[in-house]
């Protein structure tokens, strides 16, 4: 298996390149050339083994220069019922919301409570075994930018991992409390945090040029350095999402909601686009699905892209209670482009040069009809969000974050406008306990507490629901982070932060 940027079909790697590299020196992305096949009888096979074996079985589809025992070795010592509170890190559970069934996935009981542990808690050993393969003896800078999840899960895989440095960015006031508590006190010898003042859309173009700059790579590799990245932009980052939609799909079976063979719909609370990207992908390989249901918070730009075809970007930006979702450039539509177009290679990069100069583009007739027939677009508001959230809990005693809600909401939105009944699978990116005051003011809470860990207790008394351990181990920590740069100054804090002058 080899892989081709989005925007230079000439450029051709391994898959130990690509995780290894993170990015194209061209700025494309890196996909499989082609896509592994699971027939029916394949995922039959499928269902009766543990998760750690789903994502095995799928590795090894798409990490051919890697041997079976070191696949085996990256996914035992990510997948540990120790980190995941349980066997299988990715549970299914079944709900009732306004007499439609709900299938939750929840991919939040990680070490950071939110769906990145199910990719990060594996990348790390993904590229260390890269980089022996590839450039042994090279220290790999992660330059990371985050709207809120991906930081924490970056740092907490990554801290003290041999021969990394980590470098996480986040915007000052687009993140929760919560998230931001959690980065400022991550410990670690080989981590930095630094707010940026914008918000995440100027962090992922500020860590997007440091990384395409080889003014900056060959400054890095003076020191026995070379950059790579955590976030989806990087195959390591998009392949373990793969894995939690097989196994959904298996375990929709086993629980008697489909018949092996029957399709499903994805519902996917989406900011960057790679959560939703690995479902296509599972369906790629011969997961059967109907439709992926795209759900947008208010800033609704993939909404408008699925309906018009047109993706535009200069509208207003809104700081949400849905904050990993409050993104205007979704890095990862770039490779369903790339797939779509039969891999026009100048398409893609024409696009792409349109959306940095203009700010919008818009693709051709067919493949906008490529993209209304596989995916869906809804969007809900803070009103939507909050309602869903307190309405959920009343019927069903059931707690989800905000992120989850604008799923539910669109979903809901979804099957009343067209009828659709085909059982579907919700993905729940985070814990509502990371999201407190939030999903506080969702109930009529008489006075709300200041301080975070009093709104944590408020919300454990409200709904008596478990509070996870990494949130409560937060409480009384105290902030070894309080750095904060422009976003024109980004290069500099990397080059501080790696002692290089």
């Amino acid at each position: 298996m080899l892989y081709n940027s989005t925007q230079n079909n000439e450029k051709v790697v391994t898959s130990a390149q690509a995780i290894a590299q993170g990015i194209s020196e061209d700025g494309g992305l890196f996909v499989p050339q082609s896509f592994p096949q699971f027939s029916i009888d394949d995922i039959k096979n499928m269902l009766s083994i543990s998760y750690q074996d789903r994502a095995k079985a799928v590795f090894k589809c798409y990490l051919t220069d890697f041997t079976d025992d070191e696949i085996a070795d990256c996914v035992n010592k990510a997948y540990t019922a120790e980190k995941f509170e349980g066997e299988n890190p990715a549970p299914l559970k079944s709900l009732e919301f306004n007499s439609k069934e709900l299938n939750i996935l929840e991919l939040w009981h990680g070490p950071t409570c939110a769906f990145k542990d199910m990719a990060l808690q594996i990348l790390p050993h993904l590229l260390t075994k890269s980089l022996k393969k590839t450039a042994d003896g090279i220290k790999a800078v992660i330059l990371v930018a985050t709207s809120g999840d991906t930081g924490k899960a970056a740092l907490e895989g990554f801290k003290d991992v041999e021969n990394t440095q980590i470098i996480v960015f986040y915007p000052e006031n687009g993140v929760s409390a919560m998230q931001k508590h959690q980065m400022n006190t991550q410990q670690g010898e080989n981590v930095y945090v630094c707010a940026i003042k914008g918000n995440f859309d100027d962090a992922q173009t500020g860590v997007k040029t440091i990384f395409t700059d080889p003014v900056n790579s060959e400054i890095l590799a003076q020191h026995g350095m070379m950059f790579s990245s955590a976030n989806s932009i990087n195959w390591g980052r998009l392949l373990p999402q793969i894995v939690y939609y097989v196994s959904a799909y298996c375990d929709m079976v086993n629980m008697n909601k489909i018949e092996l063979g029957d399709k499903i719909n994805i519902v996917v609370p989406t900011g960057n686009f790679g959560n939703i990207l690995a479902a296509y992908y599972a369906f790629k390989m011969g997961v059967p699905v109907n439709k992926f249901i795209c759900a947008s918070n208010s800033n609704n730009v993939l909404t408008d892209f699925i309906n018009t075809g047109v993706y535009d970007k200069n509208r207003d930006f809104y700081t949400t209670i849905s904050p990993s979702m409050d993104i205007l450039v979704s890095s990862n539509l770039e490779r369903l482009l790339y797939n779509l177009s039969d891999n026009d290679d100048k398409l893609v990069s024409d696009l792409m040069n349109k959306l940095k100069t203009d700010g919008v583009y818009e693709v051709p007739a067919v493949l906008k009809e490529k993209i209304k027939s596989d995916f869906y677009g809804g969007f809900c508001d803070e009103v939507s969000t909050k309602a869903t959230i307190k309405d959920l809990f009343e019927q069903e005693r059931y707690l989800c974050d905000t992120h989850t809600s604008v799923a539910i909401s669109v979903y809901d939105n979804y099957v009343e406008t067209t009828g659709d009944k085909t059982p579907a699978v919700i993905a729940s990116t985070a814990s509502p306990y990371k999201f407190s005051k939030s999903v506080l003011e969702a109930f009529d809470t008489s006075k709300m507490p200041e301080n975070e860990f009093d709104m944590v207790d408020m919300l454990l008394e409200l709904s008596d629901t478990k509070v996870p351990t990494p949130i409560s181990e937060l409480k009384g920590m105290t902030a070894r982070f309080n750095n904060v740069t422009e976003k024109d100054t980004m290069k500099q804090a990397v080059l501080s932060a790696l002692g290089i002058n």
